[in-house]
């Protein structure tokens, strides 16, 4: 199994080349060249598996024995959720109203990146041992997936991540679960600046390709294709928990409503249905509603400015995981890809080739939901279940109670409503605070603030320097040099 550009213009990786890596050197992402096809019989058999022995069985197909061994690969996944609070890793709670809710929001930081996070944290781990490399990774976060990511490698003493967070437009919560860890290795800043803007210095630096190779370079948001793997896993789950049955021919089909955001889960989404599950997949966003747009007009196109919504975390105008969708249905045609992402880069807006659109509005449907909606979707769920929503998953769930269905349907929720109390407050909901989450708000915090008027992606270059000096000297040597790498937002 080897890896190549959405944009054609890099040589194959093997998966840790892909692991080790953020953006593609020709700003391209990193895709499997070919995607597998599961059959029936297989289908069948996977049906019975729990959570991670699905993640194991998809790992596997994803990463050859070669690199890592079929044994180090479980022992690796069960280390990766053995922090998760429920028993089942994800849970699907059944409400009613055919309202079928698959948590996957209880590992340590109550959000659903937790799950890729902590197996890509893991193969991490496991191939810098084996070298005794140390990387730095660069992540930007519109809310959990810098914790989530901060707590996939705190304590590791060959890896130091740098979060870059939007102050201000995350929840108290969300911040709090980044700047109160105080590990060696962990380095938060601040940022005066929405979710958007807190990229453009980790492309800099990523497109600094000297600088990303000496300094091993790697993310942990979306753009790294280990998380994409992992959760291909969700949508297994899902259809397996709620298809009335495998033994009708064809297979039945199963709905599943998708909040997106950075669109990494969607993208693993329609990774699952062309390996041959049946599902139909609702990509569903909050009033930031790029891919909404992009599914029903062909139009991928920014809006004036990012709208700050109740749903924090989908607040971005520009999801990168949308250029690996539009691979997938172009036929993997990396010269098409390449050509209209460098229209986007250079006007930020873009018109589908007609053919293209015809096939991502077959894949996808799509729904856009306001703040209002957000809100009423919230008190419906607690009125009918006394089952609070996250914001997030409120978008899934009124996409579900405004749209009729014949089939079995299932809403991914993405994080837990205890991040939440604002949103929940504002639907008149009383938030449910775990002791975990209360205790937050006593504890020391550490982080750097990044001003507007700072070059910011010059002030990581400095810290990055730094703290890469501090490595090589308590080793004793120079780090060996090796290829950058990334983890998503």
């Amino acid at each position: 199994m080897e890896y190549v550009s959405t944009r054609g213009g890099t040589r194959a990786v093997d998966f840790e080349g892909a692991l080790f890596s953020g953006y593609a050197p020709d700003g391209g992402l990193f895709m499997p060249q070919r995607i597998p096809s599961l059959d029936r019989d297989t289908l069948q058999r996977w049906s019975s598996l729990s959570y991670p022995e699905l993640v194991k069985e998809l790992c596997s197909l994803f990463v050859p024995a070669t690199l890592v061994p079929r044994n180090a690969l479980n022992e690796l996944v069960d280390r990766a959720f053995s922090r998760f609070r429920h028993k089942n890793v994800v849970h699907l709670s059944r409400l009613k109203e055919g309202l079928n809710v698959l948590e996957l929001w209880h590992g340590v930081t109550y959000a659903f990146k937790d799950l890729s996070l902590s197996c890509t944290g893991q193969f991490l781990q496991y191939f810098l041992e084996k070298k005794q490399k140390h990387v730095n990774i660069l992540v930007g976060t519109s809310g959990d997936t810098g914790s989530s990511a901060i707590e996939s490698v705190r304590g590791q003493k060959n890896m130091d991540i740098f979060v870059l967070l939007p102050k201000g437009l995350c929840t108290q919560i969300q911040e709090l679960q980044m700047t109160t860890v105080i590990e060696d290795n962990v380095h938060v800043f601040a940022a005066h600046g929405n979710s958007d803007e807190i990229d453009e210095p980790i492309k800099e630096l990523f497109a600094d390709v000297d600088f990303a190779g000496k300094y091993n370079l790697m993310s942990l948001n979306s753009v790294n294709w280990s998380r994409i793997m992992v959760q291909i896993a969700h949508y297994f789950y899902a259809y397996f928990q709620c298809a009335p049955s495998l033994d009708t021919s064809p297979l039945p089909m199963v709905e599943i409503v998708v909040p997106t955001g950075g669109g990494g889960n969607i993208t693993a989404g329609c990774i699952a249905q062309k390996m041959g599950l049946p599902i139909r997949l609702v990509t569903v966003v909050n009033s930031n509603d790029i891919i909404h747009r992009t599914v029903q007009n062909g139009d991928f196109s920014l809006a004036e400015s990012v709208k700050a919504t109740l749903a924090s975390a989908m607040d971005i105008q520009e999801p990168y995981n949308v250029e690996r969708i539009l691979w997938l249905l172009s036929g993997s045609d990396s010269h098409l890809i390449k050509t209209l992402m460098e229209q986007f880069n250079i006007s930020k807006r873009l018109k589908l080739p007609e053919d293209l659109h015809r096939k991502l509005s077959g894949t996808l449907g799509s729904c856009s939901a306001s703040d209002q909606d957000i809100v009423g979707a919230m008190r419906r769920c607690w009125e009918e279940n006394q089952y609070l929503l996250c914001p997030h998953s409120a978008v899934a769930a009124h996409y579900h109670y405004s749209q009729p269905h014949s089939i079995p349907r299932c809403c991914l929720a993405p994080a837990s409503a205890a991040k939440f109390q604002d949103a929940l407050l504002r639907a008149g909901l009383v938030p449910q605070i775990p002791p975990e989450i209360t205790a937050l708000t006593a504890m020391e915090t550490r982080s750097t603030s990044l001003e507007r008027r700072q070059d910011w992606a010059q002030v990581l270059r400095g810290q990055i320097e730094a703290v890469t000096q501090h490595w090589e000297a308590q080793v004793g040597q120079s780090a060996p040099q090796g290829r950058g790498g990334s983890l998503g937002r």
